[in-house]
């Protein structure tokens, strides 16, 4: 037991340069094409992923899913990495904001399951409308615009930013059109309560 706690610190204040160097010498390889090589790294970050996220988050369910988004954001970005830089520091920022993302869905889904009614949950068909009219009819008579961006952020579950890709156009642009729409559904649901 003695031995065991005496190695503890040992394997708290692992070096990770070693996995610097190793990771930033796959990534390059794996820009050049060599899949093995990036099929080597996707492996090693899975766990380290996984480990980084319980241990900052705990072991809530959606860790694995936020796992699996980040390295599908590593894919994705994987062109982005630049050799001169560490790293490290890239990935974290990937990390970062995919369990920022995965934090705030977890968070709307606790306030849903709370009690707490909004458009968004009409719109996403969690609650039944009293009016009779139904979450369908309630988006068909939004315009085309409006329509899409409540589709994408709403029902989809893009990030504004994601969909705005999508649909090239700004994310401030998107946040406002998923502001009107979701005014004018509540507006549209306010007539129908009359």
């Amino acid at each position: 037991m003695a031995a065991c706690l005496e190695r503890m610190p040992e394997i708290q204040e692992r070096d990770y340069s070693a996995d610097e160097t190793r990771w930033s010498l796959l990534m390059i390889s794996a820009q050049s094409g060599n899949e093995t090589d990036y099929r080597q790294l996707l492996s090693e970050l899975s766990d380290m992923v996984n480990n980084y996220l319980v241990s900052r988050l705990g072991g809530y369910d959606f860790i694995d899913d936020c796992a699996q988004e980040v390295l599908i954001a590593v894919h994705e970005a994987r062109h982005t990495y630049d050799p001169r830089r560490k790293f490290r520091p890239w990935l974290f920022a990937i990390i970062r904001h995919k369990s920022i993302d995965a934090i705030r869905r977890q968070a709307v889904r606790t306030e849903l399951h709370a009690g707490h009614c909004t458009v968004e949950d009409h719109i996403a068909g969690d609650t039944p409308l009293e009016s009779g009219m139904t979450a369908g009819r309630l988006i068909s008579a939004l315009s085309p615009r409006h329509r899409e961006a409540i589709k994408l952020t709403k029902i989809l579950g893009f990030t504004t930013a994601e969909a705005a890709s999508r649909l090239a156009i700004s994310e401030s642009a998107m946040k406002v059109r998923v502001h009107r729409a979701v005014s004018s559904l509540r507006k549209l649901m306010e007539a129908e309560a009359l």
